[in-house]
């Protein structure tokens, strides 16, 4: 499906952006299976496109992407049902049809399908006219998935516990992103678990002055950060390793891998520094888009 140049009549319209970590430490298996970890989280102006279009009744979804599912296992369908489930109803005060048009890469390390349900939670919320508490919304998207309350937040932040646990951070300088997608598909449990067997570390967190310090004079000062899971996803992905070593070379003042990859950024200071290291790069048919930093994680239009 092409984005309607118009929209329907009544529909609303949302904007889910993406976001990378620009630092991920991992502190271990907590007791209910998932691991601890420290991470800041940053949104970033890579986005997808989502469309509530009135029906007569009853909730469905369509998606142009052929590799994500369009039941009720997608992360969409199942913000729709808690939304409904929180408001006591059984059906939808107004039938909707969601139209889901995908630009963030799927399973690459930036949080496509969480943006797309915090996106369905703040438009739903409002197009079905629930007058829900923001707390009540930051519950739901816990239960949805651990980066989903981030992408209802937006901004920058330090997510600690699975990375649920939020606490907003001052915006870094404008920064320009070239994000790099080479199409390997990497398992977010596959890479906690193989990180988990190969090493035995201390891990190393960063305190809360410190991290104050790198953010504001980001990207300049971003050398000391990290992505634990390179650790496991690198030796088994050669390329990821490749791809963030060339970013560097080619004046990144950072370069990591996002989330459990095999998506990579690199943080440039000017779109101009971003659009030289892209050419010299010399992969057309990688996706690479170029994107700024942002202060938001959803934004609605339309109806």
């Amino acid at each position: 499906m092409d984005v309607p140049a118009a929209l329907p009549a009544g529909t609303l319209g949302a904007r889910a952006f993406a976001k990378v970590n620009l630092y991920l430490e991992v502190l271990g298996r907590r007791p209910d299976g998932y691991h601890a970890v420290e991470t800041v989280l940053q949104s970033v102006g890579l986005y997808d496109v989502l469309h509530f279009v009135p029906r007569p009744s009853g909730v469905s979804l369509l998606c142009d992407a052929p590799d994500v599912p369009a039941d009720e296992d997608n992360l969409c369908m199942r913000a729709a049902r808690a939304l409904l489930r929180t408001a006591g109803r059984t059906e939808p005060p107004r039938g909707v049809r969601i139209d889901l048009y995908k630009n963030i890469p799927v399973a690459a390390g930036f949080g496509g399908g969480s943006a797309d349900a915090a996106a369905t939670l703040v438009a739903l919320e409002h197009f079905w006219s629930l007058d829900l508490e923001k707390d009540v919304l930051e519950e739901l998207a816990r239960d949805l998935g651990a980066d989903v309350p981030f992408c209802l937040q937006g901004g920058t932040a330090l997510g600690k516990g699975r990375g649920d646990v939020l606490t907003p951070l001052p915006g870094i300088h404008p920064t320009w992103f070239l994000i790099v997608f080479p199409g390997l598909r990497v398992s977010s449990a596959w890479a906690y678990e193989r990180l988990g067997m190969g090493l035995t570390r201390r891990a190393h967190t960063l305190s809360m002055n410190r991290l104050r310090t790198i953010l504001t004079r980001y990207p300049e000062a971003a050398r000391g950060l990290f992505n634990r899971l390179e650790d496991a996803v690198c030796p088994a992905q050669p390329l990821v390793g490749e791809i963030t070593s060339r970013l560097l070379r080619l004046g990144a003042a950072a370069a990591l891998m996002s989330g459990s990859g095999s998506g990579v950024f690199g943080a440039f200071r000017t779109q101009a520094d971003a659009e030289r290291a892209r050419r010299e790069f010399g992969r057309t048919d990688w996706r690479m888009p170029i994107v700024p930093s942002i202060g938001k994680g959803v934004e609605l239009f339309g109806a």
